[in-house]
């Protein structure tokens, strides 16, 4: 193959001889002349045909079918990026390719989802289907990013675990070379435990759960990003940390997906120097809830966003204090109220996008809760997690967001599974 250049790198070479190569994303024939969109991972170039032979050769080939065009640079403002190529030549890189499922070079998406989803191989390359997961690289590009400039150290902790203690029975379990042992639901116990050699430290995993939901905000598998920090003073210290991470998210994507942004006409919202906060118990009121129900609906999270935006100009809203029975044993309680945790959800246009919050860190504190549920420390379960309270731990604690959560939020997708590569869930398995 001759040396390569991207549509990209086109208006800086008008009246050169250059090779580009892709896909052919549309053909288009004229009376007088014929036009071959191609596509690459930077962008499209147009190339105009006109000598009998060419256009023959480009009748033969179908739309996705992989090419290589020589041709000289021309201007052309009304051509992608102003330029187009002419006098081309041809060289297919692959057979011809069989028609897609759906035609890629329309501006919207025709298909329904679950089309979508069948064909995720060939639907992906969709503009519009493929700025979901450029908008979801950028933030993950800003996560890292904006912890390492914070001093976190980036880790990666065991899927297979061995217990399934955190969160119940919702659960995957496996055969373990003929022992029980399951997919982790998040690497909660391992961040801690990291807490006590790297006092910073944060993971890009996925995570796992076997809810039988089959709703628009739940999968069976999922990108978490987690973090977690030592010597805090409460919960409110973690909360300053996801605004700066949620605000270098943000920074990345209008920096480094702005194109995604733009094609699907989207307004990124501007995280404050200060995310208003509210008590759990005034999320309620603001909801008109029950003052006694343990945790936020759909509805009420709704209602605390529409609050947020209103009064504030916030797209963001911390319910903090959530009871501590609908939270985590590794939850600390609020000082003044021990029915309350020092814990936050973080609700983003009207969803619950994060869950942080300050942990226990003394050794005393874990056994007293645990023995609170009618467990035992001495549990095997628990044994190696509790070893580094044994040896002392700092005051700590930490968050998780949801990618897919985050970018569905970000683009106002109306399922997660728009803005997943390759969704599991309740019923799907393949692709």
């Amino acid at each position: 193959m001759s040396q390569r250049i991207l549509s990209s790198a086109l208006p800086s070479r008008v009246g050169e001889t250059v090779t580009v190569a892709g896909w052919i994303h549309r053909r288009r024939r004229l009376a007088a002349v014929s036009f071959l969109i191609l596509r690459d991972r930077a962008g499209l170039t147009q190339v105009i045909l006109k000598s009998p032979e060419t256009v023959a050769l480009l009748d033969e080939l179908g739309e996705e079918t992989v090419v290589q065009v020589t041709g000289t640079v021309a201007a052309n403002p009304q051509a992608p990026a102003g330029v187009e190529l002419v006098e081309p030549v041809i060289e297919p890189l692959t057979e011809p390719a069989h028609t897609p499922p759906l035609e890629l070079w329309r501006p919207a998406v025709g298909a329904s989802l679950p089309v979508v989803l069948d064909h995720a191989a060939v639907s992906l390359r969709h503009p519009v289907v493929r700025a979901g997961w450029e908008i979801a690289a950028a933030s993950l590009h800003g996560f890292r990013t904006t912890l390492d400039g914070l001093g976190f150290t980036e880790i990666q902790t065991p899927k297979i675990v061995g217990s399934a203690t955190e969160s119940g029975a919702n659960v995957f379990a496996l055969d373990y070379f003929g022992r029980r042992a399951y997919l982790a639901q998040s690497p909660q116990f391992f961040k801690q435990t990291m807490v006590g050699v790297f006092e910073r430290v944060y993971e890009v995993a996925p995570a796992f759960r076997a809810e039988p939901h089959d709703t628009v905000r739940h999968l069976a598998e999922y990108v978490s990003l987690d973090a977690e920090l030592g010597f805090v003073t409460d919960h409110r210290d973690v909360l300053e940390v996801v605004r700066q991470t949620v605000g270098g998210m943000l920074a990345a994507v209008a920096d480094r997906a702005g194109t995604a942004v733009e094609r699907l006409g989207i307004t990124l919202p501007e995280m404050p120097a200060e995310v208003p906060v509210i008590h759990f118990s005034e999320a309620l009121k603001i909801a008109g809830a029950d003052p006694d129900e343990p945790d936020l609906a759909p509805a009420d999270e709704r209602a605390v966003g529409e609050w947020g935006l209103r009064e504030h100009g916030s797209d963001f809203v911390a319910v903090e204090g959530y009871p501590m029975v609908k939270r985590p044993f590794y939850t600390h309680p609020q000082p003044s109220g021990p029915r309350w945790s020092n814990s936050f959800d973080l609700i983003f246009r009207g969803m619950e996008m994060i869950t942080g919050g300050q942990r226990l860190h003394r050794y005393g504190d874990y056994v007293a809760a645990l023995q609170a549920r009618g467990e035992s420390p001495d549990d095997p379960s628990y044994r190696a997690y509790l070893e580094a309270f044994k040896h002392g731990m700092p005051p700590h604690g930490g968050f998780a967001i949801g990618l897919e959560r985050f970018v569905s939020r970000l683009t106002g997708a109306e399922n997660v599974r728009e803005v997943t590569l390759f969704p599991r869930d309740l019923h799907r398995l393949s692709p």
